[in-house]
Order: structure tokens, then C-alpha cells, then sequence
């Protein structure tokens, strides 16, 4: 596992970035073999990918952001120690996640309903 605390800006660059494509790799490829899946058990593929699009946002959240406690754990930690801005790039970790996932879902609808 990548470690998420550090002080450059490149490496807090880079972790968002990758958090970002995690959660958005996550949706996609969930959704896509969740749509395999429903052709190969019979039920409608269409529908199927859309309740996963919206299901798996939240565990690609936590899938990106390395698990849930390990976030709460250095909200703890850092504004008991008063670092504020660790606390701030943890958010920023967790938001970019977010929009990783939001962003997969979006394209997912997208592609099937043909709007956003």
C-alpha cells in the first residue's frame, strides 16, 4: 500500500490523482463485469449497471482512500496534535475519491441512458 502522509507537493499531487482514477476504476470495471454477469444469470444488463453504478460509489470511495478506519484514525490523530493541514489533505484525499466515483457513475449513465 502507497503511504498517504508525507510533505511534498508532488506526492500529495500524485496520491490525489490516484486516488481519483482507483475510485473511478473501481465504478467502471465493477459495473462492467456486473453487466456481464446479469447477461450471463438473465436478468437486464441495462438496469443491473445502473443500481451498481449507484451501489459501488460509496466502496470505491473506501477502496481509494485505503479503508475507512485508517481516514477516521488520522482525523483523530491530527487534530489532536493540531495539524490542521493533514487534516485538510485527508479531505481532499476522501473528495477527490468522491469525484472519481461520482465521475464513473455519470459516464456509466451516460453511456447507457445517454445523458448525465
Amino acid at each position: 500500500m502507497y503511504q498517504r502522509t508525507g510533505s511534498t507537493v508532488s506526492h500529495f499531487i500524485s496520491t490525489t490523482v490516484l486516488d481519483f482514477f482507483i475510485a473511478l476504476g473501481v465504478v467502471l470495471g465493477g459495473v462492467l463485469l456486473g453487466g456481464i454477469g446479469a447477461v450471463i444469470g438473465g436478468k437486464p444488463p441495462m438496469d443491473t449497471m445502473l443500481n451498481l453504478a449507484e451501489q459501488l460509489k460509496i466502496w470505491a470511495m473506501v477502496a481509494a482512500i485505503g479503508g475507512t478506519f485508517d481516514a477516521i484514525r488520522t482525523f483523530e490523530v491530527h487534530i489532536l496534535e493540531g495539524k490542521l493541514n493533514q487534516v485538510i489533505q485527508q479531505m481532499v484525499f476522501i473528495f477527490s475519491a468522491f469525484i472519481g466515483a461520482h465521475v464513473g457513475t455519470v459516464l456509466i449513465r451516460w453511456l447507457i441512458q445517454g445523458n448525465g
